[in-house]
């Protein structure tokens, strides 16, 4: 059975969520598996992405999180504002402008919490010596989502070149592997 869009959503933020809580305090200058990034810059990302896409909702501000910010608090209070616009028939059916895809904002996240915080949850997992198990469905829509967009990704700053995949690897190890990680 498919999961909705709040249900995918919710799975995957609480386990970035957990990741967060449980990192152990002296890793979060750890490098990360994404280049110059240490672990606490793949939250701090995640973060902010969710900031943005709920400031295109009305188009008001948003901000990454401070280097003394509180991560866990920051995470809580953006991720449950996504749930509390998802929740919202109006809101999750609002259409976001032209920096977001032009994209209704439920299908907005369903992207971002395929390609963001499933990806960068196993990013913060591997850095800091946690689970790097991801949620199947989830992997499931992701290379549903990114595979056709191999062109488009392949940019600086987003994902790197593709990493060949052992024979018999696991769909989580083939996506990973698509999107340039090294497992």
């Amino acid at each position: 059975m498919e999961s909705s869009v709040p249900e995918l959503y919710e799975r995957i933020a609480e386990r970035f969520g957990e990741l967060i809580r449980e990192c152990p305090p002296g890793r979060w200058e750890d490098p990360s598996p994404c280049p110059g990034w240490t672990a606490r810059d793949v939250v701090a990302h995640v973060i902010s992405n969710h900031r943005r896409a709920v400031a295109g909702l009305d188009g008001s501000g948003y901000s990454a999180p401070g280097r003394g910010e509180d991560l866990s608090r920051a995470w809580d209070a953006a991720s449950e504002e996504i749930k509390a616009a998802l929740r919202d028939p109006v809101t999750a059916g609002a259409l976001l402008g032209e920096e977001f895809g032009s994209l209704p904002f439920e299908e907005f996240v369903r992207r971002m919490a395929c390609a963001d915080t499933l990806i960068h949850g196993w990013d913060l997992a591997r850095a800091t010596g946690q689970d790097e198990a991801l949620d199947s469905e989830a992997v499931a829509v992701a290379v549903d989502i990114l595979l056709p967009e191999d062109g488009d990704i392949r940019m600086p700053q987003a994902f790197g070149a593709k990493v060949s995949s052992a024979e018999g690897a696991d769909a989580q190890t083939r996506l990973l592997n698509f999107l340039g990680r090294r497992v």
